[in-house]
């Protein structure tokens, strides 16, 4: 797995530090039972910007929302944690994490600090996926869906009396995500069947969604997910798909850049296949969930155009 051993037991360092510091500081003061509101709001953490998103935008005035990972410039999976996120996850009410082995680190902190009334929405649990399902779950525009009720139905539940704020809020953020859908939409009927091809399994689910079909070795996207060396076999397939003609568009993780995925880039331009940067989190970290996505999917319907009038 991407991450190594000695970043996994720093984590659980950072976990047993906090959970020993959270113990001492309950027998001091023993008024302090967990979770806590900021201001009257419900805490929320989201491990991941993409969830944070959501969340606030569901939320609005009655969230007090941080999100963990969301540097642009780092490869979510060697996230390492650290005591201010402890903290955070500690005093929250509602945590949000992926699952499916993307945030262990969360897991690890959530379980340290053992907080009392706190609600727990992991994604992966919530879908019936195995902990070695494939984890970019907000690329499919269903799980995204389903995500969002339970996230509203949390907050509901945690904050019953304004409800009512929440159905709207829910109502609104629906009618938002619309846009984004009709694209994808659009996308599926344009060009269903069309044969891609990705340097990751993060694009996997968004293509099944459009009607795309993935051609590149799963091997070979598993092993670059993991942050592993894809088989030797694997990388002669890529490239013969590649310079055969096979693949019409290459997309490609742009926080996750290695010698082997520039290669396959140089490879796709020297053919004349159109690349399509997309990012595990996102991007810029101000933008709306719909928004970041509808900025790559435009990208992908315009490389996707690009091919078919030639």
């Amino acid at each position: 797995m991407r991450k190594s051993s000695y970043v996994i037991i720093a984590t659980v360092l950072v976990a047993l530090i906090v959970s020993g510091a959270f113990a001492g500081i309950y027998l001091l003061n023993p008024m302090i039972s967990g979770p806590t509101s900021s201001g009257g709001v419900v805490r929320v953490v989201a491990g991941e910007n993409f969830w944070g998103s959501l969340i606030t935008q569901l939320g609005g005035t009655r969230v007090s929302v941080t999100s963990i990972v969301s540097d642009p410039n780092a490869d979510p999976h060697e996230y390492e944690s650290n005591t201010a996120d402890a903290l955070a996850i500690a005093n929250a009410q509602l945590v949000i994490i992926n699952g499916a082995g993307y945030d262990t680190w969360a897991q690890q902190l959530i379980a340290a600090s053992s907080s009392p009334g706190q609600v727990v929405l992991n994604v992966q649990e919530l879908l019936n996926q195995t902990a070695d399902a494939n984890p970019h779950f907000w690329y499919s525009p269903g799980y995204v869906n389903e995500t969002v009720k339970a996230m509203y139905q949390d907050l509901v539940s945690i904050d019953p009396s304004h409800a009512s704020y929440y159905a709207q809020q829910y109502a609104a953020l629906n009618a938002s995500l619309a846009a984004y859908n009709a694209r994808i939409g659009e996308i599926k009927q344009q060009f269903g069947g069309v044969k891609v091809a990705s340097t990751e399994t993060m694009f996997v689910y968004l293509a099944n969604a459009a009607g795309l079909d993935v051609v590149s070795p799963p091997a070979f996207m598993e092993a670059i997910s993991e942050g592993n060396d894809p088989p030797a076999q694997s990388v002669v397939q890529f490239d013969q798909l590649i310079a055969n003609g096979t693949v019409k568009v290459l997309v490609y993780n742009a926080q996750t850049v290695t010698p082997l995925t520039d290669s396959i880039k140089a490879l796709a331009s020297q053919h004349n296949i159109p690349i399509v940067p997309m990012t595990e989190t996102v991007q810029p970290p101000d933008a709306s969930f719909q928004s970041w996505m509808n900025v790559q999917l435009t990208l992908l319907q315009n490389a996707l155009s690009q091919q078919a009038g030639k």
